[in-house]
């Protein structure tokens, strides 16, 4: 699809300009026909009043003249309590009247020949893999792709993208898919889902690198022709819809909100973000485009939810310079540094203040590495490379000459400061003088592997700087009071808060009534909710199929459900292996053997053996004819046979692998 700068007016723009325009005229006129009737029925009170005013104190003509020369005032004449009265009403009306429009610009618009479809296939009940598709009769967009991390029951999953088979059904319409910003829980899925689709990708340079580099793991190069690089302040027409990449702060570079024009009215999706006046790279959340979608009007808003129970503002990503600034002043040997190798800004921050203390930097970790030099490469921050140094050179400086910068700081068994604090790093080791800092939060579920980890690191005798540091990490996420602002600026009639679980979106539905907002115009969705919005009406026509696909990231493929289903059980209840050789004409159990992992010791193996015996011989002497002929129904109905016995033994479902030799 190709691109180009479109007028921002249209038809319904100039629409609600008119119907405002006569609004104001009829209260005008409302108001001119209260003062004649008023003049006529009181010109005795009139008279003695302009006599009264002879000897009165001189009004000042100039103010007079300014006052009475603003656009759509009414004369005011300050001679008589009557028509005082008429005019301050008359005032109170009007202001009452510009406040009801100014805060509802939108409220009598109520056009409902146009609609769109919006469906979130990922990104709601859960932090993580968000991607929503917005649709007309016509065409359809997507925004993100993301992924998000697998619970403690998952073995062996290393991420999980969401299911795409509404994407399937709809491929046709599908004009494009628009990246807000770079996080893995917003393009996280890109190239599993590029294995299988292929649209154009609109988006920033940053997210566009980043997503390069995908591509190139996965053996997409080539698909790198889908890439269609956006400038933010201009709209792009990809197909029925009208995009505006927006400038907003977040805790990663180059973030952005989208305003989304189209016949029906225009949407704004915020996007992850917060409002910090003094970001790293000086460039702040672009207010002014906001408001001015605001103040337009805007149809719907969707809004970033994940900080909805934090008060106040989030800190800016500058706070946390300061906190490095002592640590790394105070830290006499090696200072290693993790964070989530997408916040560039962090790791920004901790390279100047190594640089600053005359350390030699040295980045570890495939991701970090890779996330670091494209931001690099695109300018958005500049550092010599000079200064870098390898993993194997370490050694060849003293202590208080290094910096290390990695990833880990989720505890993931594979990331380079899990390694190092289990001594399995071929080039580090953790030593009792090094300063660690995990300049990052927990996400919800991986609590207990980020625990895990700082036990490795204390244990080592190394200094660690995690939660107890206020400043050692800030959100990437607006509090109350940054979405306060947001739905001020923005004002739309309806309203659905999106990214993060339920209690944060409903959290998020409380703060938007207190601003305003109609209850009965917001809706708290849910994965695979499908919603329709026009001018009158916001509500949910449907819903699709969802759900999620584990992905093993080690081999960059799907894993299928039952293979996570085996291994869960695996883990719970164990498995039962049953070798046996049976007579077939005699229906006779020749030879057994028992064995079982996970469900008994050794010491009772012998005992579970007697009684497989004793179970099979029963059901050998009532098994049907046709079970003897077919192997395969023969192994089915033993299986169930064996699965009950043991249930009523140890209350367990173990999986049970008959292997059956008939003689």
């Amino acid at each position: 699809m190709e691109e180009k700068e479109v007028t921002n007016s249209n038809s319904n723009q100039e629409e609600r300009r008119f119907n405002k325009q006569n609004r104001y005229k009829r209260h005008k006129k409302n108001l001119q026909r209260q003062l004649k009737n008023s003049e006529n029925s009181d010109e005795n009170t009139k008279k003695t009043n302009e006599n009264a005013d002879k000897n009165s104190a001189p009004i000042d003509t100039a103010k007079k003249k300014k006052r009475h020369s603003k656009k759509n005032t009414v004369n005011i004449k300050l001679n008589g309590n009557e028509e005082w009265q008429v005019n301050i009403n008359s005032a109170v009306e009007s202001n009452l009247a510009m406040h009801d429009l100014r805060l509802n610009p939108l409220k009598y618009y109520n056009n409902t020949q146009n609609t769109i479809r919006i469906t979130p296939l990922g990104g709601l009940g859960e932090i993580g893999a968000n991607m929503t598709v917005f649709e007309t009769d016509t065409s359809a967009i997507i925004v993100d792709v993301g992924m998000s991390f697998p619970d403690e029951n998952m073995l062996g999953v290393d991420i999980l993208i969401p299911d795409f088979d509404y994407i399937r059904k709809i491929k046709n319409k599908i004009k494009g898919i628009i990246i807000t910003h770079a996080h893995e829980d917003h393009i996280g899925a890109m190239p599993y889902f590029f294995k299988e689709f292929k649209f154009p990708i609109y988006a920033t340079p940053l997210p566009l690198g980043m997503i390069s580099n995908k591509f190139d793991e996965h053996g997409l190069k080539a698909e790198k022709s889908y890439f269609r690089p956006v400038e933010k302040r201009k709209i792009y027409e990809i197909g029925d819809f009208s995009i505006e990449f927006i400038h907003i702060t977040h805790s990663i570079i180059d973030a952005s909100a989208l305003a989304i024009t189209t016949k029906a009215g225009t949407i704004i999706h915020t996007g992850d973000f917060k409002i910090d006046h003094t970001p790293i790279d000086g460039y702040p959340t672009d207010l002014n485009r906001l408001a001015y979608y605001g103040e337009k009007g805007v149809l719907l808003l969707m809004s970033d939810s994940t900080n909805s129970h934090k008060e106040g503002f989030t800190k800016s990503e500058s706070s946390v310079g300061n906190t490095f600034d002592d640590i790394f002043s105070k830290s006499k040997g090696r200072v290693i540094m993790s964070t989530f190798s997408s916040n560039i800004h962090r790791v920004y921050q901790a390279i100047e203040r190594g640089l600053k203390y005359n350390r030699k930097i040295c980045v570890i970790g495939r991701s970090m590495e890779r996330n670091l030099f494209t931001a690099m490469q695109l300018n958005y921050i500049k550092v010599d490379k000079k200064y870098f140094i390898d993993a194997d050179e370490v050694v060849k400086y003293p202590d208080n000459e290094v910096l290390i910068v990695t990833t880990g700081s989720q505890g993931e068994t594979m990331s380079a400061l899990y390694r190092m604090a289990t001594d399995e790093h071929k080039y580090i080791k953790i030593k009792p003088s090094d300063q660690i800092i995990i300049s990052a939060k927990a996400i919800p579920g991986n609590e207990s592997s980020v625990s895990t980890v700082l036990n490795y690191l204390l244990k080592s005798g190394a200094s660690v700087a995690y939660q107890d540091f206020s400043e050692i990490h800030v959100s990437g996420h607006a509090a109350k009071e940054e979405q306060k602002l947001m739905i001020r600026l923005i004002k739309p009639k309806f309203f659905l808060p999106v990214h993060g679980e339920y209690n944060h979106i409903v959290k998020h539905k409380e703060t938007a009534i207190s601003c305003g907002i109609n209850e009965a115009n917001i809706y708290l969705m849910n994965d695979g909710d499908q919603m329709e919005v026009c001018g009158k009406y916001l509500k949910r026509v449907k819903t699709v199929k969802t759900g999620k696909v584990f992905i093993d990231n080690q081999i960059n493929k799907q894993i299928s459900d039952n293979v996570v289903m085996d291994r869960q059980n695996l883990a719970d209840a164990g498995v039962v292996i049953i070798i046996a050789q049976i007579d077939k004409s005699q229906r006779k159990l020749i030879k057994t053997r028992v064995m079982n992992y996970g469900l008994t010791n050794d010491k009772q193996n012998s005992n579970l053996t007697k009684e497989m015996e004793e179970t099979l011989i029963q059901f050998l002497s009532n098994v049907k004819d046709e079970a003897m002929s077919d192997q395969k129904m023969l192994e089915n109905q033993i299986r169930q046979v064996v699965r009950k016995h043991i249930f009523r033994k140890t209350k367990k479902y173990p999986i049970i692998v008959p292997v059956i030799y008939l003689m």
